[in-house]
């Protein structure tokens, strides 16, 4: 592969004039005169090897070769400015790169955020849903929500949500157990685990059910699989409880039973200790451990 790369003139000049298909119309863009554009073409052309367009009496038109090229340099440009968009926002301290895990963005953060951009427009919050460990510096990351024990290493770490588990159902299935049901009334139905498949043993043991086969139902690996099969009525999953708050508060999931099992695991807000320094880190921060109090 050649390490040749022309003139980013020449490559602005191409763009635009393949854009609008006019090197008058791409000359006043680019603050240029039109025969200075029609040469940065031509240079380019010449050193490429290829013609890029079709010029006719009172039209121009891309050569196959120059519609391909067109279509690549489009998007690099795009990638470019998007670049530049970004590098400049956070040196004006309006982008905030948050990490968490996917099923703590998808459940408990994304469907409260509109309330933090109503509160703080300015800020531009950029989710990274992941469960792999970032780098807060390497990463560009201000602020992560892990799941655990707390105690980071050169961190600070403020416990946000506490890790209760509990069973929840439809209201369809929720009324076939009946009125006040005890945790055996689950033996007939299915019991939808994820790959924490192991957390079923622990509420029923908790919940005190001796009838009830906690390896039953089906197992879901990966995304929200178990939480999308519960909705659709196929059986019971369990949820942290503060993933579905808003839902059981509006009826549309029902917890038959009050047990909960609750573990020394939870989710801790991360971040070194000079990021709120930076105001949008610091808003942030004030706005999650108030929503975690609701």
């Amino acid at each position: 592969m050649s390490d040749f790369l022309p003139s980013l003139s020449a490559l602005r000049a191409f763009e635009a004039a393949a854009r609008h298909l006019s090197m008058t119309l791409a000359a006043r863009e680019l603050n240029v005169t039109p025969g200075a554009v029609s040469l940065q073409i031509r240079d380019l052309e010449t050193s490429l090897g290829v013609r890029l367009f079709e010029r006719k009496t009172r039209a121009l038109a891309l050569t196959p070769e120059g519609a391909d090229y067109f279509t690549t340099l489009r998007a690099a440009f795009r990638l470019v400015r998007e670049a530049t968009a970004a590098i400049t926002a956070r040196n004006r301290g309006t982008v905030l790169n948050v990490t968490c895990t996917a099923g703590f963005a998808t459940y408990w953060l994304v469907p409260r955020l509109s309330r933090f951009e109503a509160l703080n427009p300015e800020i531009d919050v950029r989710i990274s849903a992941s469960h792999r460990v970032m780098d807060f510096q390497r990463d560009g990351i201000d602020l992560a929500i892990r799941h655990g024990l707390g105690g980071y290493d050169g961190l600070v770490s403020e416990r946000l949500v506490d890790d209760e588990l509990v069973p929840v159902c439809t209201p369809k299935l929720a009324d076939e157990l009946g009125p006040d049901p005890s945790p055996d009334a689950l033996a007939p139905f299915q019991l939808i685990h994820d790959v924490y498949r192991h957390d079923w043993q622990l509420w029923l043991e908790a919940a005190g059910a001796s009838n009830v086969d906690a390896a039953r139902g089906p197992v879901f690996m990966h995304g929200n699989g178990a939480y999308e099969a519960m909705k659709a009525g196929l059986g019971f999953a369990l949820m942290r409880r503060s993933f579905v708050t808003t839902e059981l508060e509006e009826g549309q999931l029902v917890a038959p039973f009050p047990v909960g099992v609750a573990s020394r695991l939870a989710f801790h807000l991360v971040y070194p200790g000079q990021a709120l320094e930076r105001p949008t880190a610091a808003a942030f921060r004030r706005w999650l451990l108030s929503e975690a109090q609701r």
